[in-house]
């Protein structure tokens, strides 16, 4: 069994990396340093809001899947999402990512750390 790099260091890593090739990253929600969850709202422009977040892929391996609504109609939608997910876990780390390919850079990032 391998040890985990703490999420406050993937966080960090994931929003120098983002901003480091031009595109925007901001913590919404701070979660456990240690511990906590990390639930990435990626957008391509300002546009077409996505959730993913790590899981466990069919083949048993960390994978990031997607998470949320597949649309929304409403854009108050995409805020009322994270707040309730965050209500439920206090340790969750919730990031926006304004990038494109902003799942590739959650996957590398936070699968490979």
């Amino acid at each position: 069994m391998s040890a985990r790099l703490a999420s406050g260091l993937i966080v960090n890593a994931l929003i120098r990396r983002v901003n480091a090739e031009g595109g925007s990253a901001m913590v919404l929600a701070k979660g456990d340093a240690e511990a906590g969850a990390i639930l990435v709202l990626a957008l391509d422009r300002g546009d077409d809001p996505r959730f993913f977040e790590r899981g466990i892929g069919p083949d048993g391996k960390a994978t990031l899947v997607r998470s949320g609504p597949l649309q929304f109609d409403d854009p108050g939608a995409v805020g009322d999402y994270w707040q309730r997910r965050r209500s439920r876990d206090p340790d969750l780390w919730v990031l926006e990512l304004d990038i494109a390919s902003a799942e590739r850079f959650a996957a590398e990032t936070i699968i490979g750390a």
